[in-house]
């Protein structure tokens, strides 16, 4: 796979258990591209985003996600591709009985950190670039929404992902949260050269910051302009 390219989808068939999803997937994201997906629910977005990082195999084709040959993974290599991809939640899916901190700390310490100084200077690191310096202390219920998701986002940088999956990040957010954020993502893509796979149903976060836009529809894939919408 060619050295800019993060996510490769070539004729794949992507299934849920015994069903077919979407048939002959060809999708490509390069190094720091930002890309959109949209479709109806229950069109299908949400088992290639599963493909993409293990969680569903895929049977049929070809597909490589930041190194790793999708049809070879195995329960050892898929916390392997993980570690290389960061996934934000709609849902943020913090740790409620511990602090921002440890909520960081936990996710290191699964992915083999234990040198606790770097893993103190990785979680200020990645707080402070997105916008939390010092509010290592908080616990989740102390915190707005914005601020949660801001959290999950610092969550996913953690390992100096190649590829950032997000899953409706701003789906729970009001307006102003939500370009915050927006403006955030856009931020990390640019300046850490991050690619961006981002599902969403919000037609006026694409128009207000464009980017190159896919849609699932009809069991299969195809990109769009804006105007297509």
């Amino acid at each position: 796979m060619s050295d800019t390219r993060i996510v490769y989808l070539r004729n794949a068939n992507i299934y849920q258990g015994k069903s077919l999803i979407l048939s002959n997937v060809n999708f490509e994201v390069n190094k720091g591209e930002f890309v959109y997906m949209i479709g109806k629910t229950g069109s299908g977005k949400s088992s290639l985003l599963k493909t993409m990082y293990g969680d569903l195999y895929l049977k049929e084709g070809e597909g490589n996600v930041a190194g790793f040959n999708l049809k070879d993974l195995s329960w050892k290599t898929v916390p392997l591709l993980r570690r290389n991809l960061g996934i934000v939640f709609q849902d943020f899916r913090l740790l409620s009985d511990r602090n921002v901190h440890d909520n960081l700390e936990f996710v290191l310490t699964a992915t083999g950190w234990k040198d606790k100084v770097l893993m103190k200077e990785k979680i200020e690191n990645v707080l402070n670039k997105v916008g939390l310096r010092g509010k290592g202390f908080k616990m989740p219920h102390e915190m707005s929404g914005g601020e949660q998701q801001r959290v999950d986002i610092a969550r996913a940088l953690l390992n100096n992902p190649k590829l950032i999956i997000a899953d409706e990040p701003t789906g729970n957010l009001d307006p102003d949260t939500t370009d915050e954020i927006m403006q955030l993502l856009f931020n990390i893509c640019r300046d850490n050269h991050t690619a961006f796979i981002m599902a969403t149903h919000d037609y006026t976060i694409i128009h207000k910051y464009p980017a190159r836009v896919v849609r699932i529809e009809q069991g299969g894939i195809k990109e769009i302009t804006p105007a297509g919408m």
